[in-house]
Parts: C-alpha cells; structure tokens; sequence
C-alpha cells in the first residue's frame, strides 16, 4: 500500500516537472512599480491564462533605479511595457528593431487638474491659468503638443512631484495621472479636483503598449502570440471578473499599494475609457489602428515633439491583436 502510494506522488511529481518543463520562461518589464494600471498582466500570472499557452511569466517591476528599456534592447527581457507611441517613435529613428504589438490602454492617463469653484472647469479655461505645473519630461512631450493648440511657454511652471504648490495656489493647475494624483488631491486637499484628460482633447496617443525586439518576434511567433493574446485576456478579466488574486500579486511586489488606492484606480480606469473604448469595444482589448498611429505621428511632428521622416509603419506589428478577443468573456462577466 505504502508503494503503490509512493509510486502515485512520484508520479504526480514527474507530471508536475515535466508540465513546468514544458512552459517557456519568459520575462515582462513594465514602466514602473507594482500597481493596478499593471493589473491585466497580474491577472494573467494569477488565474494561470499564460500557463495555459505554455508561458511562465515572470513579471519585472519598473521604478525610478531601474532601466527595463536597456534590459529589453540588451535580451535581459522578451517583452516590456511601454508608456505610449514617442519611445517607439524615437526607437525606429535610431535605427533600434522594436515593435510594437498591442496598445491595453485605448487612452493615455495623463491629466491636468484644477480646483473647482475657480473658473477652470473648462479645458480652453486652462489656458488662462498662470501656474501650469508641468514637469521635465511632460514639458518636452505632452506640452509641446499643448502649446502647438494655444497653450504658451510662459504658463509652464516646474512640477517636482510634490502637490504642496498646488494644493496652496487655488488658480494654478498640476499634470497626473487620473489613476493615481485626484485620489492623493482628495486624500491631501479633502476635495475633488476637476480632472482633464489629454486623451479627451486630442493627444490620442496609444498607452501601456507592449513592445518586443524584431528578432523575438520572428524567432518566438507562438510565445509572442501566448504573450499578447493571455494579456489581452487578462485585461478583459481584471476589468470585468474578480481581480482579488491579480490584487494580492500586485501588493506583494509593491507593499506600499493600499486597497483603497486599487479600488479608486480600478474605477478611473472605467470612468474615462482608458481600458476599453473606442476600436476595443469592437475589436477587443488591445486593439490598435495604424490610421490613428499615424495620424498622432503627424500631430507630434507639427508640435515638434518627434522629426519628420520617420516610417511610422515600422513601429508596429498588428497581426497579433484586433480579432475580437475577450469580448465574449466580457459580456458573460457583465451579465453575471
């Protein structure tokens, strides 16, 4: 009896081993520390979606001592999170092999707030304000754009990721992300800020997109296609299904992330559209349109934010993503 037991759990080891043989081990930087604007990819780690088409993820969280981008270029990582399209953009000028093969957020977060009750709840009324807080990488990228539709230099002053200035200055107005500095205004300020999003006035750029080097995606198409696809997957069950295991990985590799912060962020992501809208409604989350790529290509020329010349159809490779994947699972998690 001992032996035919002993004999069932050597089996059941063997199985185990060669089942974890059998996954290809794979590595996933993203742009910053753990939290739920990473949530779709913990998701897909959580409930098994890559396992079951034979990846092991491991996800490597970004932060401010860490360079996932010279990772990726140097093979250190197969796959990473890109903040939107003017990396890319910068990547085919200098001649660097990444393509981009999906875009999880329709919309990029970035946002302007205002106190309300001022004369700043509209956005032309920003361009009244004198105190435009704005920091470094904002100012060559976004405000650029901004100022290319009637924005002016004189508004910029610096932002230092401190909140201080703007919670003293009821006329002035602060850059963020909607996901993350209205939740620190309401904690800090005890209001509600008005919120503008870039996305919602034309700065249409893709965000969180996925980014892999050339060679990947030719020597690795199935792990590629296991990557994107469980992805797009995991979005759409982290939006719509129960997130609490995706959460829980999420707060193990950031310990600083409150429930209170995930459930607030959760929800401005489902506010404003920034998972899914637009061409993902019908398309599946994920989806991008060279149109559109081309067309935020050609508005960041005008505004001087990137050069002319650039073949923009070198950026991306859409053949992975636009099939209507997760729709399906998305309506039968919003009946339930």
């Amino acid at each position: 009896m001992k032996l035919k037991t002993l004999g069932v759990a050597l089996a059941g080891v063997l199985a185990a081993s060669i089942s974890a043989q059998a996954l290809e081990k794979v590595k996933f930087g993203t742009n910053w520390v753990a939290q739920p604007e990473h949530g779709g990819f913990y998701q897909a780690v959580a409930d098994g979606t890559y396992e079951k088409c034979g990846l092991d993820v491991e996800i490597v969280p970004g932060g401010p001592n860490v360079n996932n981008r010279a990772l990726l270029l140097a093979g250190k990582l197969d796959f990473l999170m890109d903040g939107n399209l003017l990396q890319p953009f910068n990547s085919i000028k200098e001649g660097i092999p990444v393509k981009v093969l999906a875009s999880m957020f329709q919309k990029e977060p970035q946002v302007f707030m205002t106190h309300p009750g001022q004369g700043l709840d509209t956005w032309e009324s920003l361009k009244t304000v004198k105190n435009l807080m704005v920091g470094n990488g904002g100012y060559h990228s976004f405000f650029l754009w901004m100022k290319s539709i009637g924005f002016k230099d004189e508004q910029r002053k610096p932002y230092t990721y401190n909140s201080a200035p703007f919670l003293a200055d009821k006329k002035s107005a602060q850059q963020g992300y909607v996901t993350s500095e209205p939740f620190a205004i309401m904690k800090e300020g005890g209001f509600e800020p008005n919120v503008f999003l870039l996305a919602d006035y034309g700065f249409e750029t893709y965000s969180t997109l996925i980014d892999a080097m050339e060679d990947t995606v030719k020597n690795k198409p199935e792990a590629v296609k296991c990557f994107v696809e469980g992805s797009i997957l995991g979005w759409t069950n982290y939006m719509y299904g129960d997130r609490s295991a995706a959460n829980a990985l999420i707060q193990k590799d950031n310990p600083d992330m409150s429930d209170e912060q995930i459930k607030f962020s959760v929800a401005q992501l489902k506010k404003f559209g920034i998972v899914d809208s637009g061409d993902s409604e019908t398309m599946g989350i994920g989806a991008m349109n060279a149109e559109r790529i081309k067309r935020f290509y050609d508005d960041m020329v005008k505004a001087g934010v990137v050069e002319a010349g650039i073949d923009v159809t070198k950026v991306y490779d859409l053949s992975y993503i636009n099939k209507g994947l997760g729709i399906d699972i998305k309506k039968k998690l919003m009946a339930q």
